[in-house]
């Protein structure tokens, strides 16, 4: 990797799904640059283990536990946090994910009867989806939002979707909330730009994670039908390594390369984005 991020170090970073993939490679790369790390997930259990990891490594990291969608939660986590490290300077938004309830079998409309189609899915599952993508990035965002303002030169890292741009089929509570995702970037980006704190967003193209492993490689390693679909829209032809995001990461967190730069979503993705398929 590159040479060091002076500006970050001594400096705290709160993860939300900070075990999950993606964000645990970002909080073992912040860690690498000096900064302090606190990784929240709804149970302290899988957290630990990216901490101790950072720990092992000599960094300075710890595992709480709370609900992006319990504001009580969150609070007794940021004083928990407050008391370790002394400060918040960067928070990134990576709580979200999917669930069964609010997907589509069928990526098109079938008016024949088999699987489950728009008309079958759960209203229950469907706002706990949107609820979980956008609303936990607001309800952390307002619970952490004040400590931020009292750091030197805060930052907000939200994670966004190619599904923003483009939704992808099935999944419309997903897509409809990381749409969210980047407009509700740029909207706290003019709300805060006087006060310092910077808010922008990563969106990740297509990588491998925990969430999506099973609807994109079968049990023998082979890909499925949608993942050859991704790879024939994605003009790099291949899935993201979660390193792949580093880059961007360190960008946007560091005052010292990236300080004029709010309120943008940055695509992190193969080219997908800019194929249109023929």
């Amino acid at each position: 990797m590159s040479g060091m991020h002076e500006a970050l170090k001594g400096k705290t970073a709160v993860i939300t799904g900070g075990s999950g993939v993606l964000c645990s490679e970002m909080a073992r790369e912040l860690a690498r640059h000096g900064m302090k790390i606190a990784i929240m997930n709804r149970t302290a259990e899988k957290g630990k283990q990216v901490a101790d990891e950072i720990r092992h490594a000599g960094g300075e990291a710890t595992a709480y536990a709370a609900n992006v969608l319990d504001r009580e939660s969150l609070t007794k986590a940021k004083e928990e946090i407050i008391e370790t490290f002394g400060s918040v300077d960067l928070l990134i938004n990576g709580a979200g994910g999917n669930h069964p309830d609010a997907v589509t079998d069928h990526e098109v409309f079938e008016s024949v009867p088999g699987g489950k189609s728009f008309f079958d899915l759960d209203e229950h599952g469907f706002t706990t989806v949107f609820a979980t993508n956008f609303t936990g990035s607001f309800l952390a965002s307002q619970v952490f939002g004040k400590a931020l303002l009292d750091a030197e030169s805060p930052s907000i890292i939200n994670l966004s979707s190619m599904s923003a741009y483009s939704p992808m089929t099935k999944v419309p509570a997903y897509s409809a909330a990381k749409a969210s995702i980047n407009n509700f970037t740029m909207w706290m980006a003019v709300h805060f730009a006087e006060t310092g704190l910077r808010v922008n967003a990563i969106a990740p193209g297509f990588f491998l994670t925990d969430q999506n492993r099973s609807l994109l490689t079968n049990e023998d390693g082979s890909y499925t039908a949608r993942s050859e679909k991704i790879l024939a829209g994605t003009p790099m032809k291949r899935f993201g390594k979660p390193e792949d995001l580093l880059g961007t990461l360190l960008w946007l967190a560091d005052p010292a390369y990236s300080g004029f730069v709010t309120g943008i979503t940055v695509p992190v993705d193969g080219g997908f984005m800019a194929y249109s398929g023929v």
